[in-house]
C-alpha cells in the first residue's frame, strides 16, 4: 500500500519506519489445498443424471495429483509442490493435497495443477493404499476408475486405468460470489482452494459441448464377448462411426484424431479436473 499523502511524510514515527514515500508491507497470509470428488464419486451417478437410464457407482476413484503452481501476472512463482499425492475419492470427504504459508498478500492469478501418472516421488493421500500405489506405478496410470453400471436388470462393470498426463492451467472458480482467476492471499488469511474431480465427464457424449448428456448404451453395447465386464480394448474396438445415433452422436470436436469409444473415453478422462467446484481450468499436456 503506497503513502496516501504524495511526497509528504506525516510523523515523525512514520517516517522512521516506513521511510518517504516507501511501500508499506503487504503482510503474508497462506493457500491450502484440498480435493474432492463429490456425491457422484463417493455415492452414485443416479439413473436421472443419464439420458438412457443407468446409474454407475464407483468402488474406486484413484487419482494422482501434484504439480501444484501459484504465480502472479508477471509469473513470478510463489509457491510449487512439485511431488504427487495418490488419493482414492470413493472415500468420503474433502482431502488435503498441499499447504502453502507465508505467501505475500495479493492476487495470484496463475495456478495450475497436473494429474500425472504414479512415479517415485508419489505419495499416499487419503482413501489410497499400499497396493492402490504399486498398482498405479505397475500401470503408469494417472486415473483408475473402477465401478459397475446398472440398467434395470442389466449390469456392466469397467476397471479403466488412464495413462495420459494432464495439466490444468489458468484455472479459476467462484470465490466469495465472483469468478476469481487464481487465488487471493490476504494479510493474516488462508484461502481455501478445492480441487474438485467431476467423476461424470466419463460417460459424456460430447468433447467439447457444454450441453454434452451422459450415457452409457454405447459403451454397454462395446461388451463383444459378452462377460459383462467393459475393458478400454472392447472400447477402442467400437469406432464411433458405428454407433447407432440412438445412443448419442459422440461429437469429437476439434479433436480429429479421436475415432473410436477408447480414445473418447481416454479424452474424457483428462477433463475432470475442475477448480472451486465449478470453476474451469485449461487442459493441455504438460510443459
Amino acid at each position: 500500500m503506497k503513502n496516501h499523502f504524495g511526497k509528504t511524510c506525516l510523523g515523525l514515527a512514520a517516517a522512521l519506519l516506513a521511510g518517504c514515500g516507501a511501500e508499506e508491507p503487504a503482510g503474508r497470509g497462506d493457500v491450502a489445498i484440498t480435493t474432492w470428488g463429490e456425491g457422484y464419486i463417493e455415492q452414485e451417478i443416479p439413473a436421472s443424471e443419464f439420458e438412457d437410464g443407468w446409474t454407475i457407482r464407483f468402488s474406486k476413484f484413484l487419482v494422482v495429483l501434484g504439480g501444484v503452481r501459484i504465480a502472479d501476472d508477471a509469473g513470478e512463482i510463489g509457491a510449487e509442490m512439485t511431488t504427487t499425492k495418490l488419493f482414492d475419492h470413493v472415500a468420503q470427504g474433502v482431502k488435503p493435497l498441499v499447504t502453502f504459508p507465508g505467501l505475500e498478500a495479493k492476487p495470484w492469478t496463475k495456478v495450475s495443477f497436473e494429474v500425472r501418472p504414479a512415479g517415485d516421488d508419489t505419495e499416499l493421500g487419503e482413501g489410497a493404499t499400499a497396493a492402490d500405489l504399486d498398482a498405479m506405478k505397475q500401470g503408469n496410470f494417472a486415473l483408475f476408475a473402477e465401478g459397475e453400471a446398472t440398467q434395470g436388470a442389466t449390469k456392466k462393470t469397467f476397471r479403466w486405468g488412464f495413462g495420459v498426463p494432464t495439466a490444468y492451467t489458468e484455472c479459476k472458480g467462484e470465490k466469495d460470489g465472483r469468478e476469481t482467476p487464481g487465488v487471493l492471499v490476504t494479510n493474516g488469511g488462508v484461502d481455501n482452494v478445492e480441487l474438485t474431480i467431476h467423476g461424470d465427464h466419463l460417460f459424456y457424449d460430447d468433447l467439447q459441448s457444454p450441453t454434452a448428456k451422459l450415457r452409457f448404451d454405447a459403451l454397454a453395447s462395446a461388451d463383444e464377448n459378452g462377460d459383462g465386464e467393459v475393458t478400454l480394448a472392447e472400447l477402442a474396438a467400437k469406432k464411433l462411426v458405428d454407433i447407432d445415433p440412438a445412443d448419442g452422436a459422440y461429437g469429437t470436436g476439434a479433436a480429429g484424431d479421436v475415432n473410436d469409444l477408447g480414445a473418447f473415453v481416454t479424452d474424457l478422462s483428462r477433463t475432470v479436473g475442475h477448480f472451486r467446484g465449478e470453476g474451469e481450468c485449461f487442459a493441455a499436456d504438460p510443459k
